[in-house]
């Protein structure tokens, strides 16, 4: 074995995306999600209070789409911003929401049982007439 001192790997850029959100626990087991200071601020901005910590990662998602869209709306001190900001905020927060009453509430169209995995995709209904013995065009006529 030699004793050569090994090179560092070497660091990709944009590979590690760290969010500019961050969430912090809340009265009652809520979930406070915070967007972390830029521009002129000081304080991190109040993006929101979820009731879980999965509708507020949903939150962030959302938050990150809207930002990817509207680069520099977290960072406008006029009022303007300021009122556009709080309409995207309750905008994404209303979204976040009402996609979790959907999925929590699944319409009634759809039969229980299924859904999810280990469902065939094409296969026959049980108890369906595709359960019986395919013919094939050939009859059988010896019992006949």
């Amino acid at each position: 074995m030699t004793d050569k001192k090994r090179r560092p790997a070497k660091k990709r850029p944009g590979t590690h995306h760290k969010s500019p959100y961050f969430l912090q626990p809340a009265k009652q087991g809520t979930v406070t999600v915070f967007r972390r200071p830029a521009g002129n601020r000081i304080d991190p901005k109040l993006c929101g209070t979820m009731t879980s910590r999965a509708m507020a990662l949903a939150l962030v998602k959302q938050l990150e789409k809207a930002e990817s869209v509207v680069h520099d709306l977290f960072l406008e001190a006029t009022d303007d911003g300021i009122e556009a900001l709080e309409a995207v905020l309750e905008a994404c927060r209303q979204s976040v929401t009402r996609r979790a009453e959907h999925i929590a509430a699944p319409d009634a169209a759809t039969p229980p049982g299924r859904r999810g995995r280990g469902r065939r995709r094409g296969a026959p209904s049980r108890g369906g007439p595709a359960e019986e013995a395919p013919s094939g065009g050939a009859e059988d006529t010896s019992a006949a």
